[in-house]
Order: C-alpha cells, then structure tokens, then sequence
C-alpha cells in the first residue's frame, strides 16, 4: 500500500513537470544556444519564466546569428520591471540597489585601483556592481568595463530566476561574507543559524530574509545603515565619539560643519540623519524580532547591540583623534586635497603610508564592523573576539606607534 501511494505521488509530480514543459514558449535562440551555453539553456527552461517568455522578452530581438551576437541586449531593472513593478520599486528604494555610489565616489581610493578590480567582478563591484536601470547607467565611467553587472540575478541567479533559491539564506553568503561585513558567518554560528541548519525544512530558526525582506519586502534597510551612525545623538557622550569618526569619514569638517561628502551619504543611503528615520526602522525589526520573542526580548537585546557600537565607537574616535594630532604636528606628512585634513581619511580605505594609519584602517573597516554586527546577528564570540578585543588591542598598537613617532621627530 506504502509503495503503491508513493508511485501515486510520483506520477501526479511527472505529470505537471511535463505539462509544465508542453507548456514553455518554445524559441529558436535554443537550436544554437543548445550547443553554445546549455546550461543556461537548461536553467531557463526550468524556470517559472519559460512557461511564458522567450529569450527576446528580456534581450530583444536583434540578435539572430553567430555574427551579431553583440546585438543581444542585456537585462536591467527596467527590464524585470515590465513583470515585477512592485518588487522592483521596493528595491530600489533600498540599500541595495544604492551599492555602487560608496564605492565608485570615493576618488582617493577607487581611482587608483586595477580596472578590472573597481569596474569589473574581482573586487569590490563583484557585489557593489548594482543600480543598473538603462543602458545609459550600463555604459558609464564605472560599468563600460564589465557589462554583465545585474542587481535581480545576485539572488535570483540567471537564468534560472528562481523564488525558491533567493530563499535561501545561502543567497546572501556570495556578498554577506569576509573582511568587513561578515555577517554569513555570524548568522550561520548563532543560535538562530543553528536551529535553521540542524533542520532546514522545518525552518525553526530564522534566516537573513526572514528579518530582512520580510513579507517579501525588496527593500532591506536596517536602523543604523552599514556605517553604524545616525544624528541626532541624545546621548552626550556618544555624540562627542560620532563627531570625531564623521570628521575622519569626510562628512564633517574639523570645525563640525558639513562638507560635500555628507550629499554623498545622503544619496547612498549610508546613515540615518534623522531620528524619525531610526525609529521607523527600528520599530520595523521590533515587530519582525517580535514573531518569535517577546517585545520585551527583542528591545533588551537590539539596546543591548546599540551599546556595542558605543562602546567600540569610544575607542575608534580615541584612535581617530590620536592620528589627527600627529597630522596637526607635522609628524604625518599632509595630504594635498584631502577631504577630512587634519583627520584621518578613512575612506581612504587601504590606500594609507603609515603604519598607524593602516592600523585605524582596521579598525574601521574590520574589527568595529564586527564588534556590532555580530551584536545583532547574536553571534557573542565574533562580537568579543573578533570585534572587540582587536579595537582594544589596536588602539594598544596606535598609542605605541605615536610615542615612537614622535620620539624620532626629536632625534
């Protein structure tokens, strides 16, 4: 009886599996495209879409023969737009789809990398390479080099546009991964990655898109933004550490006034700049958090994470204002046309000739980033270790390195 409802079941599903493919729009591209890429081939014909486009809906109709491959258009947004409107408008009102400006703006740093490393796929615009709307966008300083770049196939990889993997917490992990925004490896080693691995079907625990996209939502924005910043600041103390890193970050002058990099981040979306803006996002994850856990729970522990980034923020800007001084002294030799002068440039990134300045290099873009990410992706040891400790133990080596500075200015 068992084997019999279980061949019952097998006939249903090969049934609509082949029904489904008597009902995919058959196209010519397929006769050559078979030999040449079948695996994109099959990827499409598996796909939801086949069962109403062709290849022409999203790359025209120009393209016909070996020769004229070149007339093939490539999608953009505007393209998943003519079928998706409400998903694609919530994504580009989001944070992801702004991932090209903070890395193609920042001309002390992205001007003098490789091109195939900041307009190509084998570095930072391997993820940032987003916000492609027309072929306008595509051909600009920053894309003529690597035409490829879409922003819907990062998770619903091409040409397979599949619901079922952009589900997938593993969807994330190409881009959500490493150095500065390790958040795959947070989540996956939290409790709440391991009551979602040990039984993934079930889903008991939640996944990235659960607290981030949920209902579906394409948006994705969180209440401290990737810098861990806002303004206003009421707590006292705290401003004074957020004015320092925004003086470092080029956002404000060593007066505290605003500078041309403030529109920057206003455009990218990169902090919340007022505080109906924070509360509004936060409010938001409270009610996800509160699908799960009490209200009470939820607040404790994201006012919990908040304190994290005040307490590594207290020894950034202690770092930050140490390297000033050496500016402000003529031990650091001063950058022509520098933006945050006498401050450390820190979206300078790497591109620095001091030891010490690499070192709050690190701490910014490393051991900070971790220090209050892992807090709210409840991952305790990349929080202590990984964060927190290193801050304590860099701002060890900053303080050792500016008393040997000056000690040779004397000799």
């Amino acid at each position: 009886m068992h084997r019999g409802y279980k061949l019952l079941v097998y006939s249903i599903l090969a049934f609509f599996a082949f029904s489904s493919a008597l009902n995919a729009v058959p196209s010519k591209c397929e006769t050559c495209h078979k030999k040449i890429t079948p695996g994109i081939v099959e990827d499409f014909n598996r796909s939801k879409m086949a069962e109403s486009l062709t290849c022409a809906d999203c790359h025209g109709e120009k393209h016909t023969t070996m020769t004229d491959y070149k007339e093939a258009e490539l999608p953009t947004i505007t393209t998943c737009k003519k079928c998706h409107e409400e998903q694609v408008e919530q994504y580009m009102s989001g944070k992801h789809a702004l991932g090209l400006l903070p890395v193609t703006s920042l001309p002390h740093f992205s001007h003098v990398q490789p091109t195939a490393f900041i307009a190509g796929q084998k570095g930072c615009n391997g993820c940032h390479n987003l916000g492609i709307t027309d072929e306008h966008v595509r051909q600009s300083e920053y894309r003529k080099y690597y035409k490829y770049g879409m922003d819907c196939q990062n998770c619903h990889t091409r040409h397979a546009f599949s619901v079922k993997e952009a589900k997938r917490p593993e969807a994330c992990n190409s881009c959500h991964t490493g150095f500065d925004h390790a958040q795959w490896e947070m989540w996956y080693h939290s409790k709440h990655g391991a009551a979602y691995m040990t039984d993934p079907e079930a889903h008991r625990g939640p996944t990235c898109q659960d607290c981030h996209m949920e209902n579906g939502n394409h948006r994705v924005m969180t209440s401290w933004g990737f810098l861990a910043l806002r303004l206003p600041e009421e707590d006292k103390e705290w401003l004074g550490y957020r004015l320092t890193i925004l003086k470092a970050l080029g956002v404000l002058d060593d007066k505290g006034n605003p500078t041309p990099r403030l529109e920057l981040v206003k455009k990218a979306n990169m902090a919340r700049l007022t505080k109906e803006e924070w509360v509004k996002e936060r409010e938001r994850m409270v009610k996800v958090c509160k699908k799960c856990h009490s209200e009470t729970f939820a607040r404790q522990n994201l006012a919990n994470a908040d304190s994290m980034i005040k307490a590594a923020d207290k020894i950034f800007a202690a770092a930050i204002e140490t390297v000033a001084a050496l500016y402000r002294d003529g031990i650091i030799e001063k950058k022509t046309n520098s933006a945050t002068w006498p401050y450390p440039d820190l979206l300078q990134f790497y591109e620095v000739k001091t030891p010490i300045e690499q070192i709050v290099y690190m701490m910014f873009m490393d051991y900070r980033m971790k220090t209050y990410q892992a807090a709210f992706h409840l991952m305790p040891d990349y929080t202590t270790w990984y964060g927190y400790a290193e801050l304590k133990k860099a701002m060890v080596e900053v303080n050792h390195l500016a008393r040997q500075m000056r000690e040779e200015r004397k000799k």
